[in-house]
This record gives C-alpha cells, sequence and structure tokens, in this order.
C-alpha cells in the first residue's frame, strides 16, 4: 500500500531517543517526587526552568541534576519566566555555562503572566540570535502554521506548538493547525503545554507528532507517579496508532460480507 507509514527514530541534534515523552521538573511536592514520576514516565530528556531551578548556580542550596544526573537525562534548559528576547538569549547563554558548553535548549518568550500565550515576535528574535550563537533551539511557539514554517526556516531544529494554554488542561484545543504545522513540517513538531490527561497525550500521537512534552498534566494529578507511567504507555499508543493507520469514519456501518447470491 502506498499509504502505509512507516517509523522512524526521534532525533534531536543528532541525538535518538527512545522515549517520546519529554517531562518539565517543576510544580513537584519535593525532588523525591520529582525523582519517581520523572522514572516512571520513561523520559530521556527533562527539561528545566533556569530561572527558577538550581542547577548549580546557587552553590548550597539542594540542586535538581543531583537526583536527574545529565549522564542518564538530556537536560533541555528552559526560558520559561522570560517575556523578551533579551532576556531568554541571556537565560540561554547561562544554561550553556552551567551545563559545560550544552547547546541544547527549550526557547520560550511569554507574552504575559495570565496566559502565559507565547510573544511571537520576541520569540522569533530571540531565535534568530540563539541559532546564530550556535544553539540548537527547541521553540515553544503558537499554533500558526506561517510561524512555525518561520522558525524551522531560521534554523530551529523542533518547533513545539501549543495543544492549549500552558497549565490548562484542556487539550488539544485546535487540531486543525496542529495538522497543517504537521503536513508542511521540515524539523520535528512536538506538542507542547495543554495536556491534561493521557487521552490527550495519545490524540497529539495520532495526528502525527513526534513527540509531546508536559508537565502539569503529571505534576498536578492527585496521583503523579500513576499519570507518569499512563503518559508513558498513551505516547506509545498513540504513535503504534498514527503508524497503523485507524479506519475511515463512516456515518453508518457497511455490511462485512457481499450480500449477492443468498438464498432469499
Amino acid at each position: 500500500m502506498s499509504n502505509v507509514r512507516s517509523d522512524k527514530p526521534f532525533t534531536l541534534a543528532g541525538r535518538t531517543y527512545q522515549s517520546r515523552l519529554l517531562v518539565g521538573t517543576g510544580k513537584y511536592r519535593d525532588l523525591e517526587e520529582t525523582r519517581l514520576a520523572i522514572e516512571a514516565s520513561g523520559a530521556e530528556i527533562v527539561t528545566v526552568a533556569v530561572r527558577r531551578t538550581n542547577i548549580g548556580q546557587n552553590p548550597g542550596e539542594p540542586n535538581l541534576l543531583d537526583v536527574l544526573p545529565p549522564d542518564r537525562y538530556t537536560i533541555l534548559p528552559n526560558t520559561a519566566g522570560c517575556y523578551d528576547a533579551v532576556e531568554a538569549v541571556r537565560t540561554c547563554r547561562l544554561a550553556r555555562e552551567l551545563l559545560d558548553g550544552h547547546n541544547l535548549v527549550k526557547l520560550e518568550v511569554l507574552a504575559d503572566q495570565k496566559t502565559l500565550f507565547p510573544n511571537v515576535i520576541e520569540t522569533l528574535k530571540a531565535a534568530e540570535v540563539l541559532v546564530k550563537d550556535g544553539f540548537d533551539v527547541m521553540v515553544y511557539t503558537s499554533d500558526d502554521p506561517i510561524i512555525a514554517r518561520q522558525l524551522a526556516e531560521m534554523g530551529c531544529i523542533a518547533v513545539m506548538p501549543l495543544a492549549g494554554l500552558i497549565g490548562t488542561g484542556l487539550g488539544i484545543c485546535n487540531p486543525y493547525n496542529l495538522q497543517i504545522i504537521l503536513e508542511e513540517a521540515k524539523v520535528p513538531v512536538l506538542v507542547d503545554a495543554g495536556v491534561g490527561t493521557a487521552s490527550d497525550a495519545t490524540i497529539a500521537m495520532e495526528l502525527g507528532c513526534e513527540a509531546v512534552l508536559m508537565n502539569s498534566a503529571i505534576a498536578h494529578a492527585q496521583q503523579p507517579i500513576m499519570m507518569a507511567e499512563a503518559m508513558k504507555h498513551a505516547i506509545v499508543a498513540g504513535r503504534l496508532a498514527y503508524l497503523a493507520g485507524r479506519m475511515p469514519k463512516k456515518l453508518y456501518a457497511s455490511a462485512s460480507s457481499p450480500l449477492d447470491g443468498l438464498i432469499k
């Protein structure tokens, strides 16, 4: 069949990962719950808000890297809490210094504290500077297909459109824009923000996303460690369903066997 989908590895910045679930490290009760939830998720990439989390910039305070060591996880510094390009670029450079030349970063430049919607103008400015500075930029953006295309053309290694506003758990609010982004994608597309439960993650993968990043959906669950495991299975199920290809939707069922020639 010409429309059979073949699987391909999930690769970022030249490194291949088995898990297509990326998880945040904030909002847990303590570092021990963080460790246990991330272990249960099976994630290999963990994102860290450099402006809010100690990864060595505050000596003497608990260090996240003590429970999530960089030799086991790929640390993905992010610019959460930044509201302009200058702040975001400065934060990425600090992260590179703290992580011994680590170039993989997640860029997010927010528009306001209420919605945490991306400021796409400042995001484009920051992305341009960071790409020229040698960073491997994964970028949080709106679900505008034109902006996603521009960020990819600029040299970002992955675009990460929101499914819903950060922390809302509303799920995928506009699957049609995501489909357009996916159709045009020249780089990996990851859903970032809005996932609330396992079915949301599965739907994102069924649409054809390479991976999903989440934090609140796990950390704010009544049982975060159990939800982390649920998300691990949801991502796998969604990817397999995407590769398998769903049956066509019909208004009503058709007979599975021909009726011609049967005794009347």
